[in-house]
């Protein structure tokens, strides 16, 4: 390994200028707070890295700390330089913990790619040099990071991106696609099971050593600044960043919003609570829309699978589905997902992995509980049907409907409207029909998956 590993940092030194540690970081993060600032409007997030301390012992790995710009060349020799294990993403954070939640702004989106020797290098480099149109084509990073084994792609963006809830659930969907695409078994690496990773994922930081191989990570900038229309350039349509209207500000003043929206002025202004208001679905339906969502999984067609996981760690939170039972909900979901194939442009299958439920579960969080349908519908690509009541509240539009109805019956005009029934009726009419038939009779007979008759015949038993 440490054979290859000085192969291609000899290819990109006598190629590329190397960018040294500390500079590599204050390139990437300019706009860090000096030691003593604190913006509470949170208009200066700040880079946040993790670093092994000797002196701690016991449970404690990692330690925490932000990247100020006063400190950092003191700070990288202290702490970075050399260091066994060190951690950095592209992100910079408001407050003084680097997770999701807390993600303000992407200054670079960073893909990892492994099992990286001198022929994967040149196959990368020479993929690097040709438009999103050709079939593996990669867009070209702006750094490439030597880390022992592999590359860490390091993607700078001539305007760092506000991370509003719905951009970081886009911003996951281009990051796996990318990667996808640029991890390329027997061409771009040696390694054939691709590793999908968050927006948040840290990284081992230029000047530290690999304790794996005893290898120092070296940055090498092959290219210039990138916008995101350039990276979406090369991404599948329904794996694009849109950045258009991620929020409406509105032109009510102060009085008229009081007016027009008491409650929200209460909570907010008078009493001071600015996070989101959770919707009240729990209280009115229990966790009917989280099982509605559930049985969408039929539904499903290749290249959103993922995402269909995801939206239902949203929908528990939304409805208040404890996280164990998400989890053995997922699982089921997840069988039965592994029975549609999806397969690449290039023919090269791509199967769900268990790593794919872990990263879903990461939307089982507050940012995401009032996701909008439109945006579950882009991820998931299944169509919503809305609830049309013309501005009316729910108990007169529900009285109208009933009323509607009633006069139909009357008239001898009503029909059935519900069309094709749902897996879990097929599975009841057929146990009707055959009372002491067997799953995998029912299997054969309705053309159902096997993890969908399981799960509504235990259902059904009950």
């Amino acid at each position: 390994m440490k054979n290859e590993y000085s192969e291609v940092c000899a290819y990109l030194e006598s190629n590329y200028e190397e960018v040294d540690g500390c500079d590599f970081y204050r390139e990437l993060f300019p706009n860090n707070e000096k030691s003593g600032e604190l913006h509470t409007d949170f208009s200066h997030p700040n880079a946040i890295f993790l670093y092994k301390d000797e002196l701690d012992t016991g449970r404690r790995t990692l330690r925490r700390r932000i990247m100020l710009q006063d400190t950092w060349e003191e700070d990288y020799r202290t702490y970075v330089e050399r260091n066994p294990m060190t951690l950095c993403s592209g992100l910079a954070y408001r407050r003084r913990a680097n997770r999701l939640q807390n993600a303000q702004r992407m200054h670079a989106l960073i893909i990892d790619l492994d099992g990286v020797g001198l022929y994967e290098l040149k196959t990368l480099l020479f993929r690097i040099e040709v438009g999103p149109e050709i079939l593996r084509s990669v867009p070209h990073p702006t750094f490439l990071v030597v880390s022992g084994s592999g590359l860490h792609l390091y993607y700078v963006f001539e305007q760092p991106l506000d991370l509003y809830p719905n951009i970081k659930v886009q911003m996951k969907s281009l990051k796996y696609n990318l990667t996808f695409r640029i991890w390329d078994y027997k061409y771009t690496t040696r390694v054939e099971e691709a590793q999908y990773q968050s927006i948040n994922q840290g990284f081992r930081m230029v000047g530290s050593v690999n304790s794996k191989y005893g290898t120092v990570l070296r940055a090498f900038r092959v290219g210039g600044r990138v916008t995101l229309d350039y990276l979406n350039s090369y991404a599948n349509e329904g794996n694009r960043v849109d950045l258009q209207r991620p929020f409406k500000p509105s032109k009510l003043t102060r009085e008229e919003a009081r007016e027009k929206y008491p409650d929200w002025y209460q909570r907010v202004v008078v009493e001071g609570r600015r996070n989101a208001k959770k919707w009240d679905i729990c209280g009115k339906q229990g966790f009917a829309l989280y099982e509605w969502w559930l049985n969408k999984v039929g539904e499903i067609g290749p290249g959103h699978r993922y995402f269909f996981l995801m939206c239902l760690a949203i929908y528990a939170y939304k409805c208040d589905v404890p996280k164990a039972k998400l989890r053995k909900d997922m699982k089921v979901a997840f069988d039965e997902l592994q029975n549609i194939e999806h397969v690449h442009p290039d023919g090269r299958p791509d199967p769900m992995r268990p790593e794919d439920m872990q990263s879903a579960l990461e939307a089982y969080d507050k940012e995401y509980y009032n996701f909008t349908i439109r945006d579950i519908e882009r991820l998931a690509d299944v169509r919503i049907e809305r609830n049309r009541r013309n501005g009316r509240p729910q108990k007169l539009h529900l009285r109208l409907a009933r009323g509607q109805l009633a006069i139909l019956r009357e008239l001898g005009e009503w029909k059935n409207k519900e069309g094709r029934p749902t897996a879990q009726q097929r599975v009841a009419d057929w146990q009707t029909e055959h009372p002491d038939g067997r799953k995998a009779d029912c299997i054969r007979d309705t053309g159902l998956s096997k993890p969908t008759v399981y799960r509504w015949w235990r259902n059904m038993k009950q």
